[in-house]
């Protein structure tokens, strides 16, 4: 195809109204993409240029494509026009990139990627390093038994119903510290992932209680075990949500300026007064809720794995990964105090990845020393 055509058809995918044959062209043509002298992009290159357009690029690219399908194609042929309208294929392919991309893995070498770790503090202040505990049963109290599941979750079992009347209220806390998760199954079925640096504690039954009521610092996902008898709350330290059962998202973290509560399914009522619809986030800074309506999947992220860069503002995404990869993050004064960024990538990848691939951005850079990651302009 002649330059000027090929323009000619970037342009028209740009403005939406490529065909599907001109679309599958356009995705074989990158595929076969050879720049300085034949040299191809390697899997790599093409990833990280994907996830660098992928936070930049509208899903009303062709109304011919589904959403489910859409992405792939448009990360494809967004890279196209990256690598023809901002030389990006030139940062992939000089000696400077490559030279770069060896120091930040020396570099963060010692880094470990975050995994199945925390604490379990027992009512009478025994705690137990769950990281080390064996599979099967870790302990008893108040009539439940506490096991570690052959998948690394806890679960409490009720194995004697104590008494409503005489029973005293016990409370356990789990605690994951940077660079931990891990999922707990409450003694009413409800399912609790708890993100890196974040506590839940809660009664080690809700045997005779009129409610089920937990609190939480940091980050959970939950998915609340239906019983129309006893609302399931959790309590933070400007929000209180009330759920009977549902799916939902908690960011309390206390370096966070705002508490977020992203609902995917059911209802929930925030502060006693705020109802909830799937795909609404309730935001709220000393008690003040505002609703507002979100990409859900944005929020889930870290419990499916991943890292979405999507929405959040530059120091944001620097503390989820300050928190997964258990590092301490400085800025120099250069650092611009608002810089947007979007993308996906996963949280099982080595600190390095993620680090080159904000770099490749050209808008920051990074000098480790340790643990420490220090963000110059």
């Amino acid at each position: 195809m002649q330059d000027h055509k090929f323009k000619e058809l970037l342009e028209k995918y740009s403005n939406g109204n490529c065909t599907a044959e001109e679309i599958s062209w356009l995705e074989s043509a990158y595929l076969k993409w050879n720049v300085n002298g034949g040299k191809a992009l390697s899997e790599q290159q093409i990833y990280i240029a994907q996830q660098i357009m992928w936070g930049k690029i509208t899903e009303a690219t062709s109304p011919k494509i589904t959403k489910v399908k859409l992405w792939p194609r448009i990360a494809v042929a967004a890279a196209i026009l990256v690598v023809l309208s901002t030389g990006l294929i030139f940062y992939f392919n000089t000696e400077s990139a490559a030279k770069r991309e060896a120091e930040l893995q020396a570099a963060t070498k010692s880094i470990s990627t975050g995994g199945d770790k925390a604490v379990l503090t027992l009512a009478g202040g025994k705690k137990i390093n769950l990281t080390d505990a064996g599979i099967g049963n870790i302990a008893k109290e108040a009539g439940v038994s506490i096991t570690k599941s052959k998948d690394g979750q806890l679960v409490y079992t009720i194995i004697d119903q104590p008494d409503a009347r005489s029973a005293e209220i016990s409370y356990n806390s789990i605690a994951t510290p940077m660079g931990g998760k891990y999922k707990v199954v409450l003694p009413d079925g409800t399912n609790v992932w708890l993100n890196a640096a974040s506590s839940l504690r809660y009664p080690s039954t809700f045997s005779g209680a009129g409610q089920r009521r937990v609190e939480l610092r940091g980050e959970a996902y939950f998915e609340v075990f239906h019983n129309e008898a006893q609302p399931f709350i959790v309590k933070t330290a400007v929000q209180e949500i009330e759920v009977l059962g549902t799916h939902f998202n908690v960011n309390a973290y206390d370096d966070e300026p705002l508490a977020k509560t992203t609902l995917l399914e059911g209802s929930v009522r925030l502060n006693g007064n705020t109802l909830l619809k799937p795909g609404q986030q309730g935001v709220s800074k000393d008690k003040a809720v505002t609703v507002q309506d979100v990409d859900v999947a944005t929020f889930v992220d870290w419990k499916n794995g991943d890292f979405s860069f999507a929405g959040d503002d530059f120091k944001s995404v620097m503390r989820k990964i300050a928190r997964w990869y258990d590092v301490d993050i400085f800025y120099d004064q250069s650092v611009p105090e608002r810089i947007k960024l979007g993308g996906w990538m996963s949280r099982s990848k080595n600190i390095s990845s993620i680090l080159k691939l904000i770099e490749s951005t050209g808008k920051v850079h990074f000098k480790i020393e340790g643990r420490r990651i220090t963000v110059y302009k």
